[in-house]
């Protein structure tokens, strides 16, 4: 199917763009924090309903916290899409206070300000997952068939920052749900992450690690009785920083940065004495392509090597274990796909400084499915990361339209 104008304007005039804005507002106006994904889970359940999908399951990964998932059969025989998103966001602790006698007050009051909804989620990444849902509306609406199957998948516990959550537990029964034939595989998942709809075919990995060094502390006035542990973290945060620099200097990925290290918090010290212990925070980014295991041991190597000649102890924890036990590992897919330069052709023509291919300067769930599964993952949609977990969280409403045309394009099978 050509992307020609009558194509185009048959789509615009079945989007009825206020329904679109009450959808996101109403999902913005549902709070999901992580840990707390139900209510939203509910809507989005009720919401597939009224789109008229298939199979709806809405089934708990933990108690109380459920996914959402369904599909729509064609009676074409084009590849199967899944659109698929996590339901919970960041906490919203210190928005009314940044926003006090304003109307973003309310974080999740879905504020209509100059063109651009506010609040929090609304970005990250609830403009994605009504993205998804008005496509097929539109689709219906202009009385256009699907080209494929078309699933849905929307699922708890991706972001991180809540007590004992944040260990993609949603979408890992999701996958499992997939493996055990019960959703039907797809050819190509869009993973509704904001891009500001460019196409993300790449992503970093990653770990972090909370690192504790132990010495010995003692009064000030006898330091000689005590073991300086934020001296010894002198010693191993140069490590670290020399170590860092070998890696951005190692090569880079086409679609993405240098790998690098990143301290991003130390503590030490106490009253008036030798300081005894120290806790240095780190992120490591990788590459694709870079062993998430090999990066560990070598970090570890470096951290050794600099307490060699120290009588401090040392102790390291990874506390973001995803798809690997001590972090996120990397992931890419073939930016050739057809599928993926058909979606660019329909995103570029909707807008065309739009839908080009690029690289995710964070980690997400695509490895869930493109690893682990082996099914082509990339992200797009609607917002900019860049605000995302901020007080400034917001999507423009131009974009999040555009990206509802381009994907009824897509599903519809356009520019094949």
């Amino acid at each position: 199917m050509k992307l020609d104008s009558d194509l185009i304007r048959q789509l615009q005039n079945a989007l009825n763009l206020h329904d679109a804005i009450e959808l996101l507002r109403l999902a913005i106006q549902t709070p999901s924090i992580t840990g707390d994904e139900a209510s939203f889970a509910d809507l989005l359940h009720a919401e597939l309903l009224r789109t008229g999908v298939d199979k709806i399951v809405k089934r708990d990964f933990l108690p109380g916290r459920p996914n959402v998932w369904g599909w729509r059969k064609s009676a074409a025989q084009g590849s199967r899409i899944l659109l698929i998103g996590h339901t919970d966001t960041v906490h919203a602790r210190g928005w009314t206070e940044r926003w006090t006698g304003t109307e973003r007050e309310n974080p999740f009051g879905g504020a209509a300000i100059n063109g651009e909804l506010w609040g929090r989620g609304a970005a990250d990444l609830k403009a994605g997952l009504c993205t998804a849902i008005m496509a097929l509306r539109v689709l219906d609406q202009a009385k256009l068939p699907l080209s494929g199957d078309v699933v849905f998948a929307f699922v708890g516990d991706e972001e991180s920052g809540e007590p004992d959550t944040g260990i993609s537990a949603g979408v890992k029964a999701f996958a499992a749900a997939i493996e055990a034939g019960e959703v039907p595989r797809p050819d190509l998942a869009i993973y509704v992450e904001p891009t500001e709809i460019q196409i993300y075919a790449a992503q970093i990995g990653f770990f972090i690690a909370e690192i504790t060094l132990t010495g010995r502390s003692a009064y000030f006035g006898t330091p000689e009785l005590g073991v300086d542990a934020l001296r010894a973290a002198h010693k191993v945060l140069q490590g670290l920083w020399d170590h860092s620099r070998a890696l951005e200097s190692s090569g880079e990925h086409p679609l993405l940065r240098r790998s690098f290290v990143l301290v991003t918090e130390i503590k030490a010290g106490g009253y008036i004495a030798v300081p005894g212990d120290c806790r240095i925070m780190l992120i490591r980014a990788l590459r694709p392509g870079e062993n998430l295991d090999e990066a560990r041991l070598t970090m570890e190597a470096v951290i050794e090597s600099r307490l060699k000649e120290t009588s401090v102890s040392h102790r390291i924890k990874y506390p973001a274990g995803r798809d690997h036990p001590v972090g996120g590992t990397p992931y890419e897919t073939d930016p050739n796909n057809p599928e993926i330069q058909r979606l660019s052709a329909c995103l570029k023509t909707f807008a065309p400084d739009r839908g080009s291919i690029a690289g995710a300067p964070y980690w997400s769930e695509a490895p869930f499915l493109g690893t682990r599964l082996g099914i082509p993952t990339v992200y797009c949609a609607p917002g900019d990361i860049r605000i995302c977990h901020t007080l400034e969280e917001r999507v423009p409403i131009e974009e999040y339209r555009l990206a509802i045309l381009a994907f009824a394009a897509f599903l519809a099978g356009a520019s094949r």
